[in-house]
């Protein structure tokens, strides 16, 4: 580098350091103004933390153990198995890992819970009136002839809807999903997952909480569980089906016994029916007992299959709450608005000069 360029550099450095101080002085001159604006912010950001309502926050923490070793009962499985009858057990499914989270937000849970029944001021409304109630949706509603008399009614049947129904509970689900819903499973190796509710009104974050909590878990159960019941249903049926012929036949044998009752040894041929029915009843005892065996091996493998759901932490009140202060909002207001009406002068002169 020659000295040509040193002097350059130092020449561009002191016109910066020039250009600076003209700026700053500047500014200094219109302090007011920027003085002025900060006051106005920090009066609004005050403003501001008034108005603004806290967010509570429910938790709800549960823990899940689900058994699908074979464990002692393989052999019985395997029995069960060589006899054409499928009892379960085969591990795996739609609801391992992260899918079970997933399962929380998804759009069919959260409707089914927003119909759950809930007592506001000794009435009975779904989850759903009360949002809408929070939101004050219905002053709206008032004016427009389709949507003033849409009711969510609790409990109610989602084929019975209209597409204003289904485009309300629709919104209703956007909002929570947008950050009113968090699920997680934070720790992969501990089956413990938590839910997280968040809302402006306190008794419904509580309460759209544990309701949801429990309709997943009903469906859970049911579902990881409803192979093994059908298998458990269809083996009660076809041993009190058995069991009826059972009597039957043994019934028949009385009958038949009677009919022959000091009959001469050498006419046979009227002990037929007696026979016929012994073997009936024979044939019947060894595959009741068969039934009988299965249908207990049913029970236990569906007390297997079901999952069990243990709550660990409930949402108490008070809920944790989230509330924009009055120190954040008075410091926040007035140093966006001082800035941004700084970034306005600079713009301003700017302008003149060109």
């Amino acid at each position: 580098m020659d000295k040509t360029d040193i002097e350059n550099d130092e020449i561009s450095l002191k016109e910066l350091i020039i250009k600076i101080k003209e700026w700053f002085s500047y500014l200094v001159l219109q302090w007011k103004i920027i003085l002025l604006a900060g006051i106005v912010g920090s009066t609004l950001g005050l403003t501001y933390s008034f108005i603004k309502k806290p967010v509570y926050t429910a938790t709800l923490s549960f823990a899940l153990e689900d058994d699908q070793g074979g464990g002692g009962l393989s052999g019985a499985l395997g029995l069960a198995g060589s006899l054409g009858l499928d009892l379960g057990g085969s591990p795996g499914g739609i609801f391992n890992g992260s899918n079970l989270t997933e399962l929380f937000k998804s759009r069919s849970m959260v409707e089914q819970t927003l119909l759950t029944p809930i007592k506001v001021n000794g009435k009975e409304i779904s989850l759903a009136e009360m949002y809408i109630q929070n939101n004050e949706w219905r002053k709206s509603w008032n004016e427009d002839t389709k949507l003033k008399d849409i009711h969510f009614l609790p409990n109610s049947q989602r084929k019975g809807f209209t597409r204003v129904h289904d485009s309300i509970l629709g919104s209703i689900y956007q909002n929570l999903s947008k950050g009113g819903l968090e699920v997680e499973q934070k720790d992969k190796k501990i089956s413990i997952i938590t839910i997280d509710v968040s809302s402006k009104n306190e008794l419904f974050a509580k309460n759209f909480c544990e309701a949801l909590a429990q309709q997943v878990g009903k469906f859970y159960v049911d579902t990881k569980s409803k192979k093994a019941r059908m298998n458990m249903d269809i083996l009660e049926r076809q041993t009190d089906s058995i069991r009826g012929e059972l009597n039957g036949a043994i019934t028949g044998v009385a009958v038949a016994t009677d009919n022959t009752f000091n009959l001469n040894p050498a006419l046979n041929v009227r002990r037929t029916p007696s026979a016929r029915r012994q073997v009936d009843v024979q044939a019947n005892t060894a595959i009741l007992t068969e039934l009988v065996k299965q249908t207990e091996m049913a029970k236990v493998t569906l007390r297997r299959e079901t999952p069990l759901i243990q709550v660990v932490d409930r949402p108490i009140l008070p809920l944790a709450k989230e509330k924009f202060g009055k120190i954040k909002g008075i410091i926040f207001g007035g140093f966006l608005v001082g800035f941004l009406t700084i970034l306005f002068l600079i713009f301003k002169r700017i302008l003149k000069t060109l």
